[in-house]
């Protein structure tokens, strides 16, 4: 689960991390009355799920009131990358930035444990430091809920290179660390974390994601969720039992299981197509859930296929083979729909789609490469 940055600036300030003062706004006349209030320069920022919002406009810094509100009407009225600008945050910015740095932890399943990124070159892309120039990023490992202090503090005394800043930094690494164990988050980040002209260590941006599975024990957390943000095919996929996950392909995917619906995924990759979407119906024989699935898939104008990939262990194949003719009572399947039965109760499954508009394949393989010809087809 995601959250947005004021919230993340919010759970920041519980855990000791010093962030500028910042007023959350939905309308141009609160933006106008929060910068009148901080006087002077401010950063009105757009508040949604996605990256990139400065390199769309979406990050305004501004001096006075009345520019204030020119920016929010801007941001307020626009998209990035699809999704409706609805709030804005509005940041005190009158101190000068001396030096950034990125300051960030993650749970790594690599080593059991959570991983510290830090980076003296803050503000941009960590991926791209990670890629371009790997030695400017310093990491070390927590493998208990102990906090790292050795390692934290040689790591702080290299950020921004001033023994002035080494106990401020601590404390910010301090503050993730505690935050990612206690609120169930998978990362925590802060880029840039900043040294400005006053002699401040401050978070100016933040970055906060959380484990879903852990919600039921974290309902602080759980209030945090914007609907409005997520994908509305994600969230009744999970309403129905469904796992599903909106991709940019055009074949749509049913399968049974994460490993199987991931090597459908890779497997349309490598014959050239381009999946849809991740979709795993999970252990039941329940046909229903089929015909849940086949909507979801048919919402997606994008799809010009769709590909069944099951392999029937607790899941019986016969039982998936109903689902398949119910839905063609219920809903109109106006797509080439491939599939593949294997396993429990496949012979079974087969018989019962004789005489249907479906098309059949004996292998994984063959399924694969017959949804990709039909998505090349339908286009």
């Amino acid at each position: 689960m995601k959250i947005h940055e004021y919230q993340a600036k919010e759970l920041f300030g519980e855990y000791g991390i010093a962030v500028p003062p910042h007023r959350v706004a939905t309308t141009p006349d609160e933006v106008q009355a929060a910068a009148a209030a901080f006087g002077g320069t401010v950063a009105v920022k757009a508040q949604v799920h996605v990256g990139g919002r400065g390199k769309a406009g979406g990050i305004k810094v501004v001096t006075g009131a009345e520019a204030a509100r020119t920016a929010g009407e801007a941001i307020l009225g626009m998209s990035i990358k699809d999704i409706p600008v609805k709030k804005v945050l509005v940041v005190e910015s009158h101190a000068e930035i001396v030096r950034e740095a990125y300051l960030g932890v993650i749970l790594d399943r690599s080593v059991k444990g959570v991983t510290f990124i830090c980076s003296a070159a803050g503000g941009v892309d960590i991926e791209e430091v990670a890629a371009n120039t790997p030695e400017k990023i310093i990491r070390f490992h927590a493998t208990s809920r102990d906090f790292p202090e050795a390692e934290a503090r040689m790591a702080a005394s290299q950020l921004f290179g001033d023994e002035q800043t080494v106990e401020p930094v601590l404390n910010a690494m301090r503050g993730l660390f505690n935050l990612l164990w206690e609120k169930d988050a998978s990362l925590a980040e802060i880029n840039p974390l900043v040294q400005n002209d006053r002699g401040e260590v401050v978070a100016l941006d933040g970055k906060v994601n959380f484990d879903d599975n852990a919600l039921y024990r974290q309902p602080e957390v759980a209030a945090l969720r914007d609907l409005d943000e997520e994908d509305v095919n994600e969230l009744e996929a999970k309403e129905k039992g469904l796992s599903f996950v909106q991709l940019d392909g055009d074949i749509g995917c049913m399968v049974n299981g994460a490993g199987l619906a991931m090597a459908t995924m890779d497997m349309i990759q490598l014959f050239g197509g381009a999946p849809a979407n991740f979709l795993d119906v999970g252990g039941s024989s329940n046909p229903d859930k089929v015909v849940h699935a086949f909507q979801l898939l048919l919402q997606n104008p994008r799809v010009k296929a769709i590909l069944i990939n099951i392999f029937g262990g607790i899941t019986r194949c016969d039982d998936i083979a109903h689902g398949i003719l119910e839905s063609y009572k219920r809903i109109e399947i106006n797509r080439p729909v491939v599939i593949r039965l294997s396993g429990t109760n496949a012979e079974e499954g087969r018989q019962l789609l004789t005489d249907t508009p479906l098309l059949t394949a004996d292998t994984f393989e063959a399924a694969v490469k017959q949804a990709i010809t039909c998505a090349k087809e339908a286009k």
